[in-house]
């Protein structure tokens, strides 16, 4: 029994008592995150571009 009632409050919590975003408020969030992405993205690529160069110089490739 406490197994249904877990479930029904469950239900009543998200359907009365949760606020969902409108449409537009989730387009802007998605466009929000999309660029964030992108921009933390681009700095770890371009740390990984200066550290492989660090890294090179510090130990240069030998020919085996």
């Amino acid at each position: 029994m406490k197994i249904v009632n877990y479930f029904k409050e469950m239900y009543d919590e998200l359907v009365h008592k949760t606020s969902w975003p409108t449409m537009q408020e989730l387009g802007n969030s998605v466009v929000v995150v999309s660029i964030a992405s992108l921009i933390i993205a681009l700095i770890v690529f371009l740390m990984d571009i200066i550290f492989n160069a660090g890294m090179g110089l510090v130990f240069p490739a030998t020919a085996v």
